[in-house]
């Protein structure tokens, strides 16, 4: 086997390992620890229960406090607990703010599930890393798509991807499209084997794609959508709904969005013959269950068989509402001009019967490359969309990270074409605070459309070197605080009298977030940056927090979550730091540099001290 096949194999066991390790609920690792580090959600609200499409348990919930959740993200493995009962394994299907909602992997509610103290926790994705290991394993033996791979990973082997010829022209939909999103249409309508669209911050990415979609399907082409995240295939397939594609919505599907519920395969059979005929079925289950609820949690042996029995047909009508729901989904899936989902809710839609000539991989960037390869055997031609400079995925194993999991397949595929085309203007923020990651993230080809361009304040440092606002450890031991930064940013809004609901405060550090959410009025968007990546606000402030004599800045050396950062704000940008502890740093000596020139300096001795 390949080298860097069997490297990604011990990779996704390791981040496995991993999760189980840190994901665990024990006396070493206490429920306070968990939440503290955002792996927890407790205690939880039930505001709805209901039977779902295939007649899952799901339950609506809400929080009473604003959590630190950017670890739950849609989609994500999760298990729901109460102290001396047995948790039960589910699946995240949204979370928005203190409101959510996820899906339980068993025949009914827990009996608990409405008593206090209920709450969800991450768990491990073993089903994912089955999937993975079991893709990678068998690459070799697709010749194409293993072609592919050695184009990726074998420099002395495979010639470099090389760049599409641009000849044709090609009458856009969109008439609005800038050069740079027509040449990336145009090569993605050439491509052949494998291409990129490169999109930094606020340059009409998926603008672009939906453009190349209708392009596509005009030409007769069968496309699939994905991305890593539920929340960026619903973003591009709303665009494509709006533009009157017949697409399909596979996977989970948040409910709370009619304009994607009405394409999904459950929306889709609301109201037919069939959905009348599953009623029923799902009426019999709930007699089974209520049947089996007469056992309640302490029973003896004889009962517990019951029970087991009555569940087991409540098991058995649910295979049967599947089966209706599959045969009625062939023809959904038939009809449909472009299906869409993430890459293993693909994978479980069961469509790789079906030819798709164009595989549309939006936000890449973030996925990890095993993920990716569990997709790719689906189209004859693959495009991927992103930023390489916008922060990697999430990669939990320390050694799996060391090994190169945290190397999206974007990455990989960047070194090694030639096919890529950057969008290169960007219309979320003021040219100044474009500036400075044009420079050093983009080679100084971002450019900023034209209403943008007009100088201004727009982008401000406040230095606290000299103030004795040091770092300190949360009253948990873990993340970091900066109560002095907070100070400042309390200060500012008041000074600078900013509109609250128009006003993000994000910083690296989850401590100092946990922190603002007690300080700072309730309707600013306050979030870490890893959160707040693919998000905007008109004034955004980032709280650095790092100030300490050795000059230590932890991983604020991972200079892409600080181009995430400072490409946020559309209007005003405030960064709060001590340039005495990131000055030594060249990134960060850099971007004072650039802000002396072109932005406001400000020191902490213009705030009252605190």
């Amino acid at each position: 086997m390949h080298p860097h096949l069997q490297k990604l194999i011990r990779c996704i066991d390791l981040e496995e390992k991993e999760q189980a390790q840190r994901y665990r609920l024990d006396q070493q690792h206490s429920l306070k620890a968990l939440k503290a580090e955002g792996l927890a959600l407790h205690p939880i609200v039930v505001t709805r229960k209901s039977f779902g499409y295939a007649d899952y348990p799901e339950i609506n919930f809400k929080l009473r406090f604003p959590p630190e959740a950017s670890m739950f993200k849609d989609g994500a493995a999760i298990e729901c607990f109460i102290t001396g009962e047995e948790p039960v394994k589910g699946v995240l299907m949204s979370l928005d703010g203190m409101n959510g909602e996820f899906r339980l992997f068993a025949p009914d509610f827990p009996d608990w599930i409405e008593d206090d103290g209920v709450g969800i926790k991450l768990a491990p994705d073993t089903r994912t890393s089955e999937i993975m290991t079991k893709t990678i394993k068998e690459l070799e033996q697709n010749k194409t798509l293993y072609s592919l791979f050695q184009q990726l990973h074998d420099a002395t082997t495979a010639d470099t991807i090389p760049a599409t010829l641009q000849t044709s022209a090609i009458p856009f939909r969109n008439r609005n499209l800038n050069k740079s999103q027509q040449q990336a249409v145009q090569t993605i309508l050439q491509n052949e084997q494998l291409c990129i669209v490169h999109g930094p911050p606020g340059t009409g990415k998926t603008t672009t794609l939906i453009e190349a979609v209708l392009q596509l399907v005009q030409q007769g082409e069968k496309v699939l959508v994905t991305a890593p995240s539920n929340a960026a295939v619903d973003n591009i397939s709303k665009g494509l709904i709006e533009q009157g594609i017949r697409l399909l919505r596979v996977g989970n599907a948040s409910k709370a969005d009619e304009a994607i519920y009405s394409h999904t395969p459950e929306g889709r059979l609301a109201n037919s013959k069939e959905q009348k005929e599953i009623k029923q079925l799902k009426i019999r289950a709930e007699e089974f269950r209520r049947m089996a609820l007469k056992y309640k949690r302490h029973f003896g042996k004889a009962e517990r068989e019951q029970r087991q029995l009555l569940f087991k047909e409540v098991k058995n009508i649910r295979n049967e509402i599947k089966k209706i729901q599959h045969y009625n989904e062939e023809k959904l899936f038939e009809e449909a001009q472009v299906i869409a989902g993430t890459p293993i809710g693909i994978y479980d839609a069961g469509i790789d019967h079906l030819h798709f000539q164009t595989l549309i991989f939006d936000e890449a960037g973030q996925c990890i490359e095993p993920l990716a390869w569990c997709v790719f055997p689906f189209a004859d031609k693959i495009v991927l969309a992103g930023d390489h400079w916008q922060l990697p995925p999430t990669v939990l194993s320390h050694e799996a990270a060391q090994l190169g999991l945290n190397q999206s397949i974007l990455e990989a595929a960047v070194q090694s074409t030639n096919n890529l085309v950057l969008l290169n203007t960007q219309y979320r923020m003021r040219e100044v605070i474009a500036g400075f990651s044009s420079d050093y993230f983009y080679n100084n080809q971002l450019q900023s459309a034209a209403h943008l361009q007009n100088k201004g304040t727009h982008l401000t440092f406040i230095d606290t070197a000299g103030s004795g606002f040091n770092e300190v450890h949360g009253a948990d031991g873990s993340s970091l605080q900066n109560s002095g930064e907070l100070s400042i940013v309390q200060q500012l809004i008041e000074q600078e009298n900013l509109p609250l609901t128009h006003t993000a405060f994000i910083s690296p550090y989850s401590g100092q977030v946990a922190a603002a959410k007690e300080l700072l009025p309730k309707t600013i968007r306050i979030s870490t940056i890893d959160s707040f990546q693919g998000q905007e606000k008109e004034t955004v402030i980032i709280s650095l927090v790092r100030s300490n004599d050795e000059g230590e800045i932890g991983f604020l050396k991972d200079y892409r979550r600080m181009n995430v950062a400072i490409t946020r704000a559309k209007e005003q940008l405030y960064i709060i730091g001590d340039s005495a502890t990131i000055g030594a740093d060249p990134f960060y000596n850099a971007f004072l540099t650039y802000i002396e020139k072109f932005g406001n300096y400000r020191t902490v001795w213009e705030f009252e001290m605190k």
